[in-house]
């Protein structure tokens, strides 16, 4: 049995408005909300909405037999919260189904993982307490940031209580090896490996309109027919891509969403399935482990980290940014977290590579700036004001272990304050309740030996008050002898 694993991404940053140097200190608020609003809602009616609207009819069609997985970020799923919320809607009509598997990432989409781990664990709880909100699952299987993986991330992930992780197949990691297995991981062997075939996932998202292609145009049975034929014991076909490669990367008129709404047909009729990532981990064993020992990504040729961290002007701003996730993380200051979590998203750092000033790849197309030098100038500028803020709290003259245990120290006694604050509140409830019990006892001591009250004294009968004999005389005593 061959079976088909669809992973779709989606995610959108919080971009920043043009930040200047007068602004440092003097304005707080660093979004463009009119671009966010505006890139969103249209690529939410031109992809997102048409293409969860295909996944539902998909696996209504097929009585659930199409299933397939989907990451959003948290800064996303803000966005949509906010710009487009009948989006939200259609998510979780599609969780509704049962069908639709959720993953756990970065709520961020930051590169949180390659610079601090307990950042990076972080924002995975939050997000995964998001996704729980919203949709009703708790994820089972990690997607990072960018499908960026190595071994050294591998024992954290599985500590974390994830099943497996999702990474690129690059060639130069597999060699020989096919992506179409599932691996594990060589620091944590319990920790399961789904790779992305890239051939395959690449016919799709960046072939498939594309003319001037030896195989255009692409057909659902052609494509079916190609993941069929592969070897017999190849038995999983990890397809991983953004979202927005349905209706925005492909144009609508191109019929990619036909094409897609066609796959499950032809795939039931070459006894194909479709699983979601934790079916994967749960029905197949690994073949092998696989050792990666340095960062590898789906971006680019390179298949590194080297588009957000290839140049002296990337590597400046992320270290300058996790210089201070200690402090920010020691704050309460919940709109200070806010921006914090919005800074760290890995678009910024993608605005800044130089890799478009020479072979015109993506970098230039997504980015909002005219030069990677005006992107990171830009980003520094927010990020000073950003810092300023941060110092306000816990001045950087003080060492990230002498402040942890100083505002440990500091906690501690607000606890011991709190504590001590409700034993004296209950002890003067206490003194209010003897002092009445005293009060009423007093009362009844009182009533009780005071003395008797007595009624009003009878009058004294007065000699006219005797009894009178008719006519006004004494009537006679009976016993009294009479006189003879």
């Amino acid at each position: 049995m061959k079976a088909i694993c669809f992973y779709f991404q989606i995610h959108q940053p919080f971009r920043l408005k043009r930040y200047r140097f007068f602004d440092i200190g003097n304005d707080h608020y660093y979004y463009d909300d009119f671009a966010n609003d505006d890139i969103i809602t249209r690529i939410a009616q031109r992809s997102y909405i048409p293409a969860a609207e295909t996944l539902l009819r998909m696996i209504e069609a097929g009585n659930g037999k199409f299933r397939c997985a989907l990451s959003i970020s948290g800064t996303a799923l803000e966005q949509f919260e906010q710009y487009v919320p009948e989006f939200i809607d259609l998510l979780k009509k599609l969780a509704d189904t049962g069908c639709v598997e959720f993953l756990a990432e970065t709520y961020a989409h930051s590169l949180s993982s390659l610079a601090d781990p307990e950042e990076f664990a972080n924002q995975v709880k939050v997000h995964d307490e998001k996704i729980k909100e919203l949709f009703g699952q708790t994820p089972k299987v990690l997607r990072n940031t960018e499908l960026i993986y190595c071994d050294d991330l591998a024992p954290q992930i599985l500590a974390m209580g994830y099943k497996g992780v999702i990474t690129e197949g690059a060639k130069h990691i597999l060699g020989w090896k096919s992506p179409n297995y599932v691996y594990c991981a060589a620091s944590a062997p319990k920790l399961k490996i789904l790779l992305k075939n890239d051939k395959f996932s690449d016919d799709i998202s960046d072939r498939f309109s594309n003319t001037a292609w030896d195989e255009y145009p692409l057909t659902a049975d052609k494509y079916i027919d190609w993941i069929a034929s592969t070897p017999a014991e190849e038995q999983i076909i990890n397809l991983f891509m953004n979202l927005e490669v349905f209706g925005d990367f492909q144009p609508r008129e191109t019929g990619i969403f036909q094409f897609l709404e066609a796959l499950p047909r032809f795939a039931e009729e070459r006894g194909i399935e479709f699983w979601t990532p934790t079916t994967v981990v749960s029905k197949l064993k690994p073949v092998a482990e696989l050792s990666i020992m340095h960062p590898i990504s789906w971006a680019d040729e390179a298949r590194d980290t080297s588009a957000w961290l290839g140049n002296k002007l990337q590597n400046e701003a992320f270290n300058k940014l996790y210089s201070v996730s200690e402090r920010v993380r020691l704050c309460e200051d919940r709109r200070l977290k806010q921006d914090w979590y919005y800074l760290q998203a890995s678009d910024h750092f993608f605005y800044m590579s130089t890799k478009n000033m020479h072979d015109g790849s993506v970098h230039s197309h997504f980015s909002p700036y005219d030069t990677p030098f005006d992107a990171f100038t830009n980003y520094m500028n927010v990020l000073a004001d950003f810092i300023v803020r941060v110092e306000e709290q816990y001045p950087m003259s003080i060492d990230n272990e002498e402040l942890s245990s100083l505002l440990t120290t500091i906690r501690n006694q607000e606890r011991e304050i709190e504590v001590l604050n409700k034993e004296a509140e209950s002890m003067r409830k206490n003194i209010e309740h003897f002092n009445e019990e005293h009060l009423l006892r007093e009362k009844a001591a009182e009533k009780a030996s005071a003395p008797a009250k007595r009624g009003p004294k009878p009058k004294a009968k007065k000699a006219d008050d005797a009894p009178k004999c008719k006519r006004g005389r004494k009537k006679a005593n009976p016993e009294e002898p009479k006189a003879e």
